[in-house]
């Protein structure tokens, strides 16, 4: 007796649901004399004032969503709901971004921080040198040192203004006077100048001392050496945090980037209007959704291949690192600088009369013959053969548990997880969009069991046949980024040092004839600061004279200056005008 009792219990239960339950269903159209549900999706996604939503339906003519019978949307509601689903969708940006960003930037922190945590440590060390070997020299040479290192530092930061060459050269021609004075003749103090002081040409004694020594050459081949050192193994450091930076940059520039009102619309179309006829569950077709995600983020899918590019930049750049030998080791090049350093105060002790005696020539004429382009001149021919070269980019983070290989080892795995973060991120979008398990979508106009419009390519060529919105052009910012993008990691790839070899006889200190062979480097990215150089052809002595670009390259007759050249083009250009000038006459300046 109790079974059928038991039965009318359960459909009773069943009734009372269909009446409670059933009016809320999410399909339900917005024919039924109620905007109920939509007032309810409204509120809930905190779209804007509830107050907006009619309570029953319209005749919706002039809106956006447009469809047959009546509709629960005003004009005030779309305006609404346009502002929030861009808002919606730049969030969604923004999380999948995140940790993007958050691997860059933290990279980038722990890149400057082993760097400069390196770059400290073995300028103490060097410092330590000075003050234990050469205590004559320790006091006036700290500043020097930490100035040196400071500069390395800089190098390593990806600034574009640093120069390894200038940097070094700068140090050993303050350091000169120093070991003039101190080591190869103490007791030599600071003549009296033989004019009085002058705000043009330094005549100064020591000024003197700083302009001869590449000509003097007091440390022999040991500035080139150190050049040379540093250029190999920092080079990568630098290139890897100039590169660091731009990627930051890049992810920036996706999230500042705005979606236009075409944009706008499409969204609008495809996430809400179903909600104007009840139908607030309802999810949107796969292929309606990678329309209008590719549309509006077409300015980001264009950074798709150039970010790859970088992405394999910074991988190979962090391989490097992770690998490196001592031959290309930073630890070790920065290690090296103390006995660099060392090696050639140590040369000039042991060529000190020579070095004495070549000064008195020299020092002789700087006194008393004056500058051409504001810098004293020795007409006098040495070898001093120096790479002339621009370097890559900056580095980061220091976590004092973590080498410089291991932190480079877990960078190169996590960013390449991200090479082709930009040309997916409008599929990523959608993911979360996407019908699941569901038997019908929203194609942006009805319900329809699949998408029948054409799903076309993201290159904005392709997305000009969007059937779903209008795509005119990327955003500025975007086209900004992709061009910084382009034309950095082309240089990184494709820039190669050209040379120019030449073998010319060359008259040293009047006493021998040396073959020499110098090699001008140049890099496409940065300008090269030429040092004096001269050359020497039978009776003429060429110069490559400059303090900044234009440089003049000349040649000396007598007490007579004669152009050949400004390095207003490529270095190559330019030294070929000098090998041809060398068989031509010349006016004097």
């Amino acid at each position: 007796m109790f079974r059928p009792a038991l039965q009318n219990v359960d459909l009773f239960w069943v009734i009372l649901f269909y009446w409670v339950f059933l009016p809320e269903a999410g399909c339900r159209s917005a024919d039924a004399d109620s905007c109920h549900e939509v007032k309810t999706a409204y509120m809930m996604r905190q779209i804007g004032p509830v107050e907006l939503v009619p309570d029953r339906p319209g005749t919706g003519q002039f809106l956006l969503c447009v469809h047959a019978g009546p509709s629960c949307c005003t004009g005030k509601m779309e305006d609404s709901y346009m502002a929030a689903v861009r808002s919606e969708t730049q969030q969604k940006m923004r999380s999948y971004s995140f940790e993007l960003k958050y691997l860059i930037a933290g990279h980038t922190k722990a890149y400057q921080e082993t760097f400069e945590s390196l770059v400290t440590f073995t300028s103490n060390l060097t410092s330590t040198l000075l003050d234990s070997a050469y205590s004559a020299l320790a006091s006036d040479c700290r500043p020097l040192v930490s100035r040196l290192f400071s500069d390395i530092k800089l190098y390593l930061s990806g600034d574009h203004n640093s120069s390894l060459d200038h940097t070094v050269r700068r140090f050993y021609n303050d350091l000169f006077p120093l070991v003039y004075r101190r080591l190869l003749n103490p007791g030599i103090g600071h003549p009296p100048s033989p004019a009085p002081p002058s705000p043009s040409p330094p005549t100064n004694y020591d000024d003197c001392l700083r302009m001869t020594r590449q000509d003097v050459s007091p440390f022999g081949p040991h500035p080139r050496l150190l050049v040379s050192s540093l250029s190999r193994a920092l080079g990568v450091g630098r290139a890897l945090s100039r590169l660091l930076g731009l990627a930051g940059e890049v992810v920036n520039a996706t999230e500042k980037a705005g979606l236009s009102r075409e944009c706008g619309r499409g969204l609008v179309r495809m996430q809400y209007c179903s909600h104007c006829r009840g139908l607030t569950l309802i999810r949107p077709c796969t292929g309606l959704c990678i329309n209008v995600m590719r549309g509006c983020l077409v300015g980001v899918s264009e950074l798709g291949a150039p970010w790859g590019g970088l992405v394999v930049l910074l991988q190979r750049l962090a391989a490097v690192l992770a690998t490196s030998s001592s031959h290309n080791s930073m630890e070790l090049a920065l290690l090296a600088v103390r006995n660099h350093v060392n090696d050639a105060i140590l040369h000039a002790q042991l060529h000190g009369p020579r070095i004495t005696a070549t000064v008195n020539i020299f020092m002789c004429e700087c006194m008393c013959v004056c500058v051409f382009m504001c810098r004293c001149v020795c007409v006098c021919v040495c070898v001093c053969v120096w790479s002339i070269r621009s370097f890559p980019l900056k580095g980061s983070r220091h976590d004092k548990s973590r080498s410089l290989k291991k932190l480079s080892r877990e960078f190169q795995g996590s960013i390449q997880r991200y090479q082709w973060f930009f040309s997916e991120l409008p599929e990523m979008l959608c993911e979360s969009e996407m019908e699941v398990e569901q038997h019908t979508c929203w194609s942006g106009q009805d319900v329809v069991e699949s998408y029948t419009g054409r799903v076309v390519d993201s290159s904005l060529k392709a997305q000009r046949e969007n059937p779903e919105m209008t795509v005119r052009n990327t955003d500025p910012v975007l086209r900004g980024a992709k061009q910084k993008l382009e034309q950095l990691t082309q240089v990184h790839t494709h820039t190669q040092a050209h040379t120019l070899t030449l073998s010319l006889s060359l008259s040293h200190t009047h006493t021998h004839t040396l073959q020499a062979s110098f090699r001008i480097f140049r890099m496409v990215s940065e300008h090269a600061e030429i040092i004096t150089l001269p050359l020497k052809y039978g009776k003429r002595s060429l110069f490559c004279l400059c303090q900044h670009t234009p440089c003049n390259v000349v040649y000396f007759l007598g007490s007579s200056v004669f152009p050949v050249c400004r390095l207003t083009s490529t270095v190559n250009q330019c030294f070929s005008q000098v090998l041809m000038s060398m068989q031509m006459k010349a006016r004097p300046l």
